[in-house]
């Protein structure tokens, strides 16, 4: 959705609105100011108007949007199709100093600080000025603002700032000067309530783009329904004067809010992007656009659990876009003529017994694994080598902040597993281990810890781990043999089973069972996620239940937690879960039980790991 060829050109023998050129007194800046005012056509004194407050930018003035934006004509063309409600739009200068040319340094710290300056001006002198001079209607709801670049800060800065007095709400290419979002909006449920539109649009090769994404991200975090668009552009009135146009057209009128999340052209890069690659793109409402020039290709479906079908320009591009996509970490190949392969513009996760694309969704509820500026722990890479499976192995290791520096501290030591498969690599990377416990241990939410993230790999068919007796047999000798010795003698760590925990997802939850069940006197913290003995092993005579039933008084004692968690009624993992539980409740072995919506997938997994943390030691 954009603006259509010639939007920007005088129509002949279409009406046209007039332009004044007002001064005001500002008491503010303690001289007379001038703004520009566009009425439109058929403007009459008799008629109370809604205004949009339309700013330039840094280098600009009152007649920036004039010069290179010819605000005029497209709203002149807008109002001939029939597409916007009457409205004045009041042009200032941002700049609210005496001497308010743009000239000399014009990123000096008082220029700068006369933008900021202008919210008393505007609030105190030019919106009085008008509301005195001009058939404007004066509530909340018929006061607009948007602008661009240093306007379009400003806009955001000024309207969200004072919800009392704007309800809608524009950022075109927003400038550094965009307050941080927690700043911006630190009470969303009120904007939620107040806004009747908030706009936000950058062009895609804009080098602002990150303070439009960044405000985005917080938004959508925290469920206040805006636009996001962006198009195809950089920092110029291409990019503006579409968003004037985009804009305007939502002014003063019903908003749908479901439809929000549709106006748009491009999406943002998926996180998970290789460096400077476009594609793929999230759309604001989790769609997901993929891209890849295969021109020698006959047939070409996108492998993301489901096929879809691409289709093929005339530059030799295949391109496809999804249904909405769930939150957190979608694995996915490319099928060209039947082959599957990595997608050559993301990133590649060992995910089902082999290399495979990611894509991460965005998704509320996950602030708990974005980045913050908190101190940063490693992983590390150990390989060691097992006489349990006769070869060369690896682990990763993370350890929290100040573990170099704190030469004299010992910490207690989480052993984590991954799922089938997957390996080693799956907590470190599919996971986020590190940002969860830097963010958990940064808020004082968990204890400093050591997280082993090894391979239960047992070296089965295929590499996979392997379900049985025997197999489950071998990663428990793998774990006390081999693993816990090379860290217990490379690593400062905590000694006794006070300061060890097991846990693992699926098939890494099934030999926490296994292994931890069996050796409480060296763990004490157990966790299982999306995981459970198989229900058609749920006889009591089942080596497992037969163990827990002669040792259920132990068990007890010795384990201070021991958790399991599913991810809902739509995990793979629910119904072994639930008998096993059942089985657990008659055997009289305590635990602790958490369910996460999400199914059998990495946002739940990195939930439990977040909560289970948090619990320890």
């Amino acid at each position: 959705m954009e603006a259509p060829k010639g939007f920007d050109q005088p129509v002949a023998g279409n009406a046209t609105g007039r332009l004044d050129s007002i001064s005001y007194p500002s008491k503010t800046v303690g001289t007379v100011r001038k703004a520009l005012v566009y009425t439109p056509p058929g403007y009459s004194k008799k008629k109370k108007y809604p205004v949009l407050y339309l700013l330039h930018g840094i280098g600009g003035d009152e007649k920036e949007w004039l010069k290179g934006g010819h605000p005029q004509v497209i709203l002149d063309n807008l109002y001939a199709a029939g597409k916007l409600k009457p409205m004045l739009v009041v042009m200032p200068n941002g700049r609210a100093m005496k001497d308010d040319r743009p000239i000399g340094n014009i990123y000096g710290p008082d220029k700068v600080a006369a933008f900021a300056n202008f919210e008393k001006d505007l609030l105190t002198n030019l919106i009085p000025y008008v509301e005195k001079h001009y058939p404007a209607l004066t509530t909340r709801e018929n006061r607009a603002i948007a602008g661009l670049s240093m306007g379009g800060g400003q806009s955001l800065d000024f309207g969200l700032g004072n919800l009392d007095k704007f309800a809608w709400v524009g950022g075109f290419s927003s400038a550094p000067n965009t307050k941080m979002p927690e700043q911006l909006v630190p009470d969303p449920a009120k904007a939620k309530k107040l806004l009747k539109l908030l706009w936000i649009s950058c062009g895609d090769a804009d080098g602002l783009l990150p303070i439009s994404q960044r405000t985005h991200d917080y938004l959508y975090e925290h469920n206040v329904p805006h636009v996001y668009y962006l198009e195809a552009g950089g920092h110029d009135f291409k990019v503006w004067k579409n968003g004037l146009y985009m804009f305007s057209q939502f002014l003063f009128k019903p908003v749908d809010v479901a439809s929000l999340p549709t106006y748009t052209v491009l999406g943002a890069q998926a996180t998970t992007n290789v460096r400077n690659a476009k594609y793929p793109q999230i759309l604001p409402d989790n769609r997901a656009v993929f891209h890849l020039k295969a021109p020698g290709v006959q047939k070409a479906q996108l492998d993301l659990g489901r096929k879809y079908d691409m289709v093929k320009d005339s530059s030799g591009t295949w391109t496809v876009t999804t249904d909405t996509l769930s939150r957190g970490l979608h694995y996915y190949s490319l099928l060209l003529d039947g082959l599957p392969i990595a997608d050559p513009a993301s990133d590649t996760f060992y995910g089902m017994g082999r290399m495979a694309s990611g894509i991460e969704i965005p998704g509320r509820g996950t602030s708990f694994y974005a980045q913050r500026d908190v101190p940063h722990g490693e992983i590390r890479e150990r390989k060691f080598f097992s006489k349990v499976t006769n070869s060369w192995r690896r682990f990763f290791v993370y350890t929290p902040a100040g573990y170099d520096a704190n030469t004299s501290a010992k910490y207690p030591v989480l052993y984590l597993l991954h799922g089938g498969g997957e390996d080693e690599t799956g907590w470190a990377k599919q996971g986020k281990t590190d940002v969860i416990l830097d963010n958990l241990i940064a808020d004082k939410k968990a204890k400093p810890m050591l997280i082993v993230m090894m391979d239960g790999n047992m070296g089965g068919p295929g590499g996979l781990a392997g379900f049985g007796e025997p197999t489950l047999k071998r990663f428990e000798d793998e774990l006390k043999q081999t693993v816990m010795p090379v860290v217990e003698s490379n690593y400062r760590v905590a000694p006794g089973a006070q300061n060890r925990a097991l846990a693992g997802l699926s098939l890494g939850g099934l030999q926490t069972l296994y292994a931890g069940i069996k050796n409480t006197d060296m763990f004490q913290y157990l966790g299982v996620f999306s995981s459970g003995f198989f229900a058609n092993n749920a006889a009591l005579s089942d080596p497992q239940y037969a163990f827990m039933k002669a040792n259920a008084s132990t068990i007890n004692t010795n384990l201070k937690q021991l958790w399991l968690s599913m991810g809902g009624p739509e995990d793979i993992a629910y119904a072994n879960n639930k008998v096993m539980r059942a089985k657990m409740d008659e055997l009289g072995i305590k635990y602790a039980y958490s369910e996460y919506p999400g199914g059998h997938t990495w946002p739940v997994w990195r939930h439990d790991l977040y909560l289970f943390a948090q619990k320890l030691f």
